[in-house]
């Protein structure tokens, strides 16, 4: 049984990071973009990720980190499959 990719985004509107990690995102696939402009986006940002820096992204759940990890990923194939619908 297929179940539907998620990809969200935690970010902010003029991150440099966050920006080229939704351009990246966005030639592949529909995503979620979660701005973090407030204290409750922000706490259930760093309950998800552990971490504090945005971006974070998630598939399916899972967080890959930030632009460096998904620049690294897409750098060395392997977005793609973490892309497919599983």
């Amino acid at each position: 049984m297929k179940t539907k990719l998620k990809v969200v985004v935690y970010g902010t509107k003029y991150c440099i990071y966050c920006i080229a990690a939704r351009r990246l995102l966005k030639k592949k696939i529909k995503f979620e973009n979660i701005i973090v402009s407030n204290a409750n986006k922000r706490k259930e940002l760093e309950l998800l990720s552990g971490g504090k820096t945005v971006p974070q992204i998630f598939i399916n759940s899972k967080p890959i980190g930030g632009f460096d990890q998904l620049l690294s990923l897409e750098e060395n194939g392997f977005l793609e499959s973490m892309l497919e619908k599983s």
